[in-house]
């Protein structure tokens, strides 16, 4: 599976845009990236396992905020990132 990686967190991926992973959910997905890029999953999800409020992520077209949302026929986990600023 392909990963499109927010530039916020690209420091984590060694500063790839897309990475690859493994799993058949995005929160399967995220823990493989985790493992592959030690921190970045808590940068995505809050202690209480789920997607942190300034984050968006998109499984091909459609925006989902559940980790158990199947990757089945999904070609690529796009991973947003919302900026603030004051």
């Amino acid at each position: 599976m392909q990963v499109r990686i927010p530039t916020p967190l690209r420091s984590y991926t060694g500063d790839q845009k897309v990475v690859s992973a493994d799993g058949d959910t995005l929160g399967a997905v995220l823990l493989d990236l985790d493992e592959q890029f030690p921190g970045l999953r808590f940068r995505v999800v809050d202690e209480q396992g789920r997607l942190r409020k300034h984050v968006n992520v998109w499984l091909d077209s459609e925006r989902v905020r559940d980790l158990s949302a199947s990757l089945d026929g999904v070609g690529e986990v796009v991973i947003m990132q919302a900026l603030s600023g004051g």
